[in-house]
């Protein structure tokens, strides 16, 4: 097989040797479309060229991009062999089965890649062989002539049909040898070729009643095909008068599709001879192909009509010869052609080329979705088509090739608002009435990490009751990602701070999946009132996206702590007494218990009540305030010593108590009542120091082998305790309140001011007390280590008031 190939302006030349037969095929590579030249009726799997070369493509591109062919051909005559990069013939081409007598003949179909997508038009040239022989219509031609027919007369002979084009078609025409006819053919302006016999000697039935001649039908092929037909001649009496057509040449239209047995038009031919001689009969001669079976015509009246269904598509033109007979054998004949006119009978076909189905999100507008072909088999505009999709999607169809149309997107996706599309092609022709084809696309999107999860509150406010126990749900957060799948997954995570010199997650966690937040340890609401921290919700896309929530968890109290008696302050050795005169009126302020609570709200509401007394009708206790004062006028008869039990109880749920009691000396003065309170007081610290000797006797006993060292050791103490013992004294501790003393916790204030000073001894036991002038005398304090008789110093300066005195720093 010759090969020719064009390539950049410039020919290369190469000779193969198939069927002994050269042949030359001519490859054009402009803008993407090469060309292709073949002989029909090579065998399968023979090359018609490479196409890697050729479009100058690499063969692992063919290969990545899965090159392949894509037509809208039923057959498919050729293959692509991507990992050789060649076109191979796929199954039999017979050139006048795909072109009948078009000529040149040719079919295209184009090669697709993709990643990224590319499109080149491949035309492919059938060249014909020389694979058919001439042949006639009838096996035998039957001609009846006069005896008397004229030297020249000319008889039309049935043509000969050869399907192959060029050269291979049928060129020439042999009459056995005879004397009576000669040959001669003619050709019409389109080169069809037939045969006319002219009489040249006259025949003489008296002597050959019946001829029988051979006509033969030879193309122009190497090796030569021809074909036969018989010529059996009847020799007439005289007809001197061939018919003669009124028109050489018959014009007709008729729309595809038109129903059979409609009316074309009709042919006339007249014979001058008189009788059967002048009766003249009309028939149809094969011309090219089966076009003539497309028609029929009435051999009498000479009307043309069809016969066979006629689609434009295929014939656009037909050609018919009618040939008109005599009784005598003389006949001529006209040629009829019939224009076939387009209907828009048939709808646009939609073929899809390449479809992406599935597509990021993120692509760019502009990128390539599909490509596709859209082919009618209508002409002119029946055959223009336009392409159209729903204007409300983000797509738009712009046109590529030929007849080729790409689907592109026209604006940026996002999965979250449409997770597919269904997007219909619709084309319609122009025809009227116009005809469409539509075809369904199914695109779905596939998602990108472009969202950060959200939570479903902008801040989280929780409740706890304090001294909850470690590991409770305190509450739940949640988050949503409009991402899928991985990139929707989340994650809960504590943020890391410090929270009291603590870590935060000392006090809290975080179930990572389920977002319930738990307590690490019980709280206490005196030590903590609230917590915030910071919680963080992350996807699992790659890189992963977070957002941050304040979630602010507020400990709520519970009585937990009883009431604190901050005045009077309860001691274990010393006696506190309120002095009350005798000569105190009713209302008489007595003194008032102050006491807090350190938890909150109304579990720190105080009430303050009398539980029991020496006499409940001498004084009663304000039940907000604390405030103890007398119901009535003290008498004589009173108990010098009162003893006040007072209970202070908050408004928790169940409620706590503390008990104060309070000692009331009813008295004009101190030296009235102080036998009566240091008697007790003395025997109880006369059995303690009896204690202290017995064990001071036995350890003198024990250690009395080291008499000198006992001796000495016990000097040593016994002054060391005459120095310290003005700082061991057992006297209480009366706190201070600054004047107009406010209870900041709502359980009252003091209206008046009180003023206290601290007495003590200066020697030992027996010693008289010393004691600084108070502000307000009716409160009597006993040591128990005094024994003597407390006279009132009107004149001395406080012992207290003397500046850093050793029990100033004590106290502080």
């Amino acid at each position: 097989m010759a090969l020719h190939v064009y390539r950049c302006g410039k020919w290369l030349l190469g000779w193969i040797s198939t069927r002994q037969v050269l042949i030359f095929a001519l490859i054009s590579f402009v803008s993407g479309q090469i060309r292709y030249s073949i002989p029909e009726e090579m065998k399968k799997g023979s090359p018609i060229g490479n196409v890697a070369q050729d479009l100058g493509l690499d063969l692992r591109r063919l290969r990545t991009g899965r090159a392949r062919i894509v037509s809208t051909e039923t057959n498919q005559y050729t293959e692509l062999k991507a990992d050789k990069g060649i076109l191979v013939v796929n199954e039999r081409i017979d050139r006048e089965e795909i072109c009948g007598d078009v000529t040149p003949c040719s079919f295209s179909f184009e090669i697709i890649l993709e990643n990224p997508i590319e499109l080149h038009r491949v035309t492919v040239e059938i060249l014909d062989v020389n694979d058919h022989a001439p042949s006639f219509k009838s096996k035998v031609i039957h001609l009846e002539i006069s005896e008397s027919a004229t030297i020249g007369s000319h008889f039309d002979l049935e043509s000969a049909y050869d399907p192959d084009a060029g050269i291979h078609s049928l060129q020439n025409y042999v009459l056995s040898p005879n004397v009576n006819f000669v040959l001669k053919q003619h050709s019409n302006a389109d080169g069809i070729r037939f045969a006319v016999m002219i009489l040249q000697k006259p025949l003489d039935r008296e002597l050959n009643p019946h001829l029988s001649l051979k006509l033969m039908a030879v193309d122009g092929g190497t090796p030569q095909r021809s074909g036969t037909v018989n010529i059996e001649i009847t020799v007439l009496d005289v007809n001197d008068n061939p018919p003669v057509f009124n028109q050489s040449l018959y014009k007709a239209t008729v729309a595809e599709n038109t129903p059979i047995g409609t009316y074309i038009t009709t042919v006339n031919a007249s014979d001058a001879d008189s009788g059967s001689n002048g009766l003249v009969t009309y028939s149809v001669s094969n011309v090219i192909g089966k076009s003539s079976e497309k028609f029929g015509i009435d051999s009498f009246s000479g009307k043309i009509t069809v016969a066979d269904y006629i689609d434009f598509e295929k014939d656009k033109k037909i050609e018919i010869r009618v040939i008109a007979k005599d009784q005598g054998g003389l006949s001529d004949a006209t040629k009829v052609v019939v224009e076939v006119t387009d209907t828009n009978d048939n709808a646009p076909v939609i073929n899809i080329m390449s479809f992406s189905s599935v597509v990021s999100e993120d692509v760019s507008p502009g990128t390539t979705i599909a490509v596709f072909n859209v082919k009618d088999a209508d002409s002119e505009k029946n055959g223009q088509i336009t392409c159209s999709i729903d204007s409300s999607l983000p797509f738009k169809i712009q046109s590529s090739l030929t007849d080729y149309y790409n689907l592109v997107s026209d604006v940026a996706f996002d999965r979250e608002t449409r997770l597919e599309y269904n997007i219909t092609i619709t084309a319609t022709d122009s025809g009227s009435p116009s005809l469409l084809t539509k075809t369904t696309l199914h695109l779905k999107l596939s998602d990108v990490n472009d969202n950060a999860p959200l939570f479903t509150m902008s801040n989280y406010l929780a409740f706890i009751v304090e001294n909850n126990a470690p590991g409770l749900s305190i509450v739940t957060i949640s988050a949503q990602d409009s991402d899928w799948n991985q990139n929707a997954r989340i994650s809960y995570l504590l943020v890391e701070t410090e929270f009291s010199g603590s870590p935060v997650s000392s006090y809290v966690s975080i179930n990572s999946e389920s977002g319930v937040i738990y307590a690490v340890r019980s709280f206490d609401y005196e030590q903590i009132k609230q917590l915030i921290f910071t919680i963080k919700a992350q996807d699992g896309g790659s890189p992963p996206l977070s957002s941050n929530v304040t979630v602010k968890i507020l400990i709520q109290d519970q009585n937990d702590n009883p009431p604190q008696v901050l005045y009077p302050v309860q001691t274990g050795g010393s006696l506190v007494a309120e002095m009350v005169p005798r000569s105190a009126d009713v209302g008489y302020l007595v003194t008032k218990v102050v006491a807090v609570d350190v938890d909150s709200g109304q579990n720190s509401w105080l009430s303050y009540k009398l539980q029991k007394a020496t006499d409940r009708a001498l004084f009663e206790v304000g039940l907000q305030n604390g405030e103890i004062r007398t119901i009535r006028q003290v008498t004589d008869k009173d108990a010098k010593k009162q003893r006040l039990t007072v209970i202070v109880e908050d408004n928790g749920h169940p409620s706590r108590s503390t008990t104060v009691i309070v000692n009331v000396a009813v008295a004009d003065s101190f030296p009235e009542v102080l036998s009566e309170y240091t008697d007790f007081t003395q025997d109880k610290e006369y059995n303690d120091n009896l204690t202290f000797y017995l064990v001071l006797a036995l350890a003198v006993v024990s250690f009395l082998f080291i008499a000198c060292l006992v001796v000495i050791i016990s000097v040593k103490i016994y002054r060391w305790r005459q120095s310290r013992i003005l700082y061991h004294s057992n006297l209480p501790v009366i706190p201070y309140y600054p004047p107009r003393y406010s209870d900041t916790l709502g359980t009252g204030t003091l209206p008046h001011v009180y003023n206290y000073e601290v007495c003590r001894t200066t020697d030992s036991r027996k010693s008289d007390c010393k004691f600084g002038r108070a502000g307000s005398q009716n409160v009597l304090i006993m040591d128990p280590s005094s024994s003597g008789t407390m006279q009132r110093i009107q004149s001395e300066k406080s012992i207290l008031d003397e500046p850093d005195s050793p029990l100033e720093v004590r106290l502080l």
